[in-house]
C-alpha cells in the first residue's frame, strides 16, 4: 500500500458521498455566512475525486511505484467515479437516460474487451482519445451540477455531454480497432502454432504406424 494506491481508494470511498450529496434534497450547509446547496457539495466531491485521479497515476510513475493493485483499482475507480455520478444526475432528473446508458455501457464494453485482451497476452494501453473522453465526462458533470442552480449555463452543459458522448463513442472505436488488430494477430498465430504442432503430431503417429507394420511384416 502506498500514496497513489491510497488516493485510488479515497476515490471509490468518495463514489457513496456523492451519491448521497446529489439525491438528498434541501441539504443546506452555512459556512461563515455562504450557504452550500447540495449541488455545489457534490461538484465539490466530484472534482477532489477527479484530481486523485490525475495525481494517483501523476506520483505513481514519479515515485516509480506502480504496482499491480493500482492497475487494476485505477479504472475500476474511474468508472464508479462516472457511473456514480451520471446514475445520480438521471435521478434527478438532470441527464437523460439514454446518455447516461450510452456512457456507462461503453465503459463496460471497453473493460471486457481489454479484459479478453490481457487474457490473450496482450495489453491495449489508454489512447489520447481515452483520456480526452475523461476530461470530457469529468467537464460536462461539473457543469450539469452547476446548470442546476444556474440554469442559464443548461445550453453549455448539454453541449459538454454531447461532446462526451462523441468523445466516448470515438475512443470506443478506437480500442476495437485496437483490440481486432492485436487480439486478431494473436489468435491467428496461435492457430497456425497449433496446426502445425497438429501436423507435426500426425506425421510422427504415421511414421511410427509405418514402422509398426514394417516390423510386423517381417
Amino acid at each position: 500500500m502506498n500514496l497513489p494506491n491510497l488516493l485510488t481508494l479515497l476515490r471509490i470511498f468518495f463514489v457513496p458521498l456523492l451519491v448521497a450529496a446529489l439525491v438528498q434534497e434541501n441539504l443546506r450547509f452555512e459556512l461563515g455566512g455562504f450557504v452550500l446547496s447540495n449541488e455545489f457539495l457534490a461538484l465539490a466531491i466530484f472534482l477532489t475525486a477527479a484530481v486523485t485521479d490525475l495525481l494517483d497515476g501523476y506520483l505513481a510513475r514519479r515515485w516509480q511505484q506502480v504496482t499491480t493493485v493500482g492497475t487494476l483499482l485505477d479504472p475500476i475507480a474511474d468508472k464508479l467515479l462516472i457511473s456514480a455520478a451520471l446514475i445520480a444526475l438521471v435521478q434527478v432528473h438532470v441527464v437523460t437516460a439514454w446518455m447516461a446508458i450510452l456512457l456507462i455501457g461503453r465503459e463496460f464494453a471497453v473493460s471486457g474487451l481489454r479484459a479478453i485482451a490481457a487474457a490473450e497476452g496482450y495489453t491495449i494501453k489508454a489512447s489520447e482519445l481515452g483520456k480526452t473522453k475523461m476530461i470530457s465526462q469529468v467537464t460536462a458533470v461539473s457543469l450539469v451540477l452547476v446548470s442546476i442552480r444556474w440554469h442559464e449555463l443548461r445550453p453549455v452543459a448539454v453541449v459538454c455531454l454531447w461532446g462526451a458522448v462523441f468523445f466516448s463513442l470515438a475512443s470506443a472505436v478506437d480500442y476495437v480497432c485496437k483490440f481486432w488488430r492485436g487480439v486478431d494477430e494473436k489468435v491467428k498465430l496461435r492457430r497456425r502454432r497449433e496446426l502445425l504442432l497438429l501436423e507435426r503430431r500426425r506425421k510422427r503417429e504415421a511414421r511410427i504406424l509405418a514402422r509398426s507394420g514394417r516390423a510386423t511384416a517381417e
